[in-house]
C-alpha cells in the first residue's frame, strides 16, 4: 500500500505535519488544509481504531462513534494488516486517557 500512496507531494505534506511545533498549529494546519468533513472522519477513525483495540465490540463503536460497519471493518483491517500507522500510536492515546480514567 505505501508504494502507491508514496510521492514527493505526500512526502512532502508528511514532512510538512512532521514540522509542527504543538496542538495548536496541528490545529490550524488541519484546519486549512482539511474540509471539516474529512477532518471529523479522520477523527472518527481514529475513535474507531482506539476502541477497537480497547476491545469494543460493532454494536458499541457504531453507537457511539457513527461510523458505519464498512467504515469499523476497514480500520480493523488496518489494525491487524495494515502498516502499523494506527497501532503506532496507540500508546499515545492511551496515556491520554489515563488521567480521565482515574
Amino acid at each position: 500500500m505505501a508504494a502507491k500512496t508514496r510521492d514527493h507531494l505526500t512526502d512532502q505534506l508528511f514532512k510538512a505535519i512532521l514540522s509542527l511545533k504543538d496542538e495548536g498549529q496541528c490545529s490550524n494546519f488541519f484546519e486549512d488544509i482539511c474540509t471539516i468533513s474529512e477532518l471529523k472522519s479522520m477523527a472518527q477513525r481514529l475513535e474507531v481504531a482506539r476502541m477497537l483495540d480497547a476491545g469494543s465490540i460493532y454494536e458499541e463503536i457504531v453507537e457511539k462513534t457513527g461510523a458505519s460497519t464498512a467504515t469499523i471493518s476497514r480500520v480493523k483491517r488496518c489494525l491487524v494488516y495494515g502498516a502499523d500507522g494506527y497501532n503506532s500510536v496507540m500508546p499515545i492515546l492511551k496515556k491520554e486517557a489515563k488521567p480521565d480514567a482515574e
